[in-house]
């Protein structure tokens, strides 16, 4: 079954978990009329590659913030005019682009409805790991990083919040594990609008820059998710938690993808060494301190689910007891459930000194 080239695979994920966590993807949408094709795709992996008469001096301006946040590409979109290209025909072209994080500068106010219509989708329908940040965009979800700073000052120039989403996304797709985007400073900065009660602003799901008197920085790594429930605690507001669920979602997935499906005989001595292989898995992430070594990072067969298949065809195996039963494959079904807990990164200090 190639058992050891799935342990190898779940290994090579593992141990450069960290480096690709520096190394994220940032989908950044243009309206330019620079070229005369419109909705062109092009993937950049520095700034010295980009041609500056290639697009207008403003659009070149933001590309560079992008690229301050030490993403490993950039895949630029040049819509052309808005009006003549819908957002959602560009983002049919981006489709099967696998990126961390999209921004969209010049987005209006429907484009931001569409864009965090097309975001949920991905994620709750789609099952994707995609992201995107937006300007005012008050979407309470995980997937959408809600950036509400106005007036931002670069020297002389003013940035609304729309116009730096780019420069977000950059700094949150070079952002370690380790790492968090709370109190990143962005150095570039000269001043901004400062929120008049930034905890409350925090709390609502917001992104915003504050200024701590010498510089300014990001307030609190947090997303747009306010509604919690009992599949989505405090947890998913953190950015940080997000990108290591994500990175976990999508390397289970691939490796089950790329060597079992099709490839391997749905019997249960297969699915316990897959079990085995993604706690091993779970066991260097923690090792690497993105998994926390004192919980139980484990995955399993997932008796319920089991049962409930068999039970819906009115099979006498539902009846099994749980050692047998978990011994029964379903078709080609492989049922498996799962419990991780996500290190989150230092910064919050409570200090009590008694006299």
């Amino acid at each position: 079954m190639g058992l050891p080239e799935v342990k190898i695979t779940f290994t090579s994920k593992a141990n450069t978990a960290m480096k690709r966590s520096e190394q994220g993807v940032v989908l950044l949408v243009l309206e330019d009329t620079t070229s005369s094709v419109a909705a062109t795709v092009t993937e950049y992996k520095g700034f010295e590659n980009i041609v500056d008469k290639d697009w207008t001096p403003e659009n070149y301006d933001l590309i560079e913030k992008t690229f301050l946040g030490s993403p490993s590409k950039v895949i630029i979109v040049r819509r052309g005019v808005a009006a003549e290209n819908p957002i959602a025909d560009v983002l049919a072209k981006v489709k099967n682009k696998r990126f961390n994080y999209l921004a969209v500068p010049g987005a209006d106010t429907a484009d931001t409805t569409a864009l965090t219509t097309w975001i949920k989708a991905r994620r709750d329908t789609e099952d994707k790991t995609v992201k995107a940040v937006l300007a005012n965009q008050k979407a309470d979800h995980e997937g959408v990083v809600n950036f509400t700073t106005e007036k931002i000052m670069v020297g002389e120039k003013e940035y609304t919040a729309a116009q730096y989403t780019g420069r977000i996304a950059g700094i949150l797709a070079g952002i370690p594990f380790t790492e968090s985007a709370t109190y990143f400073v962005l150095d570039e900065v000269t001043g901004i609008e400062e929120k008049e009660d930034p905890n409350a602003a925090i709390d609502n799901g917001e992104l915003i820059l504050v200024d701590d008197g010498e510089k300014f920085k990001i307030g609190r790594g947090v997303n747009s998710l306010t509604t919690l429930t009992a599949g989505k605690n405090k947890e998913w507001q953190k950015i940080k938690i997000v990108e290591i669920f994500d990175m976990v979602k999508d390397d289970v997935r691939d490796t089950f993808n790329n060597k079992y499906v099709g490839k391997v005989p749905n019997i249960y001595d297969n699915q316990l060494l897959f079990v085995i292989e993604v706690n091993n898995y779970f066991k260097l992430l923690q090792d690497e301190q993105i998994l926390d070594n004192k919980a139980d990072n484990k995955s399993w067969i997932d008796i319920e689910a089991l049962r409930a298949a068999w039970k819906e065809i009115g099979s006498p195996y539902a009846d099994l007891e749980d050692d047998k039963l978990k011994e029964m494959s379903f078709g080609s079904t492989v049922f498996l459930s799962g419990a991780i807990k996500a290190v989150d990164a230092t910064e919050d200090l409570q200090f009590k000194i008694t006299a």
